[in-house]
């Protein structure tokens, strides 16, 4: 009951008021299956680029965190090759820093200022955040490369947004298939903290 009020709530903002470079919707209208969508930050290598993600709100949100994850392959020291996030307030405490006052809006701001400034020394992706710490030239080119390769609203211009969301819902085997891919090839990654474990 709680969580459905709540819920009515937060999405009622979320669309009429959204956070600047965020859009928000449900998914086949369930209530706890949510979309989201990042507009990557100007200055940062993720400029022009559109970052979907998944949003799964778990029976006792407030008391826990949504479940979000990237659905569009991102280049980042804290993001790994399922999407997954790491970030504090995504997880409950002691080792996280979620707060049923805390919101679904709070959260996709924290995540998309985690895209603008990566934090390196709590990554996901090793190898990612010892590039971005050592060779930060390298790091800008390659997030530059998958965010245009990804993430570019001209490979989307050609689709209606309801295409895109259908194509997304369609495409798990796919997405799955590129993790795969960002794992093998030139892309291997070897150690991962264990942001994970919460």
């Amino acid at each position: 009951m709680q969580r459905t009020s709540r819920l009515k709530r937060e999405l009622h903002l979320l669309t009429t008021e959204p956070p600047p470079g965020i859009m928000f919707w449900q998914n086949k209208n369930r209530m706890d299956d949510l979309r989201a969508q990042i507009l990557g930050g100007a200055n940062t290598p993720y400029d022009k680029g559109v970052f979907n993600l998944e949003v799964v709100v778990p029976e006792r949100y407030p008391f826990e965190p949504p479940k979000i994850r990237f659905l569009t392959p991102i280049y980042h020291p804290n993001i790994d090759s399922a999407g997954r996030i790491c970030l504090d307030v995504l997880r409950l405490p002691p080792k996280g820093a979620w707060r049923p006052s805390l919101n679904i809006s709070t959260l996709l701001t924290s995540i998309q200022l985690l895209m603008s400034e990566p934090n390196p020394d709590d990554p996901l992706m090793a190898d990612i955040s010892s590039e971005y710490k050592y060779n930060k030239e390298v790091f800008i080119r390659n997030a530059k490369q998958w965010t245009e390769k990804y993430a570019s609203q001209q490979n989307r211009a050609s689709k209606t947004p309801d295409e895109e969301v259908t194509q997304c819902e369609a495409s798990t085997p796919k997405e799955s298939a590129i993790s795969q891919k960002r794992k093998g090839n030139d892309m291997s990654r070897k150690g991962k903290k264990s942001c994970l474990d919460s």
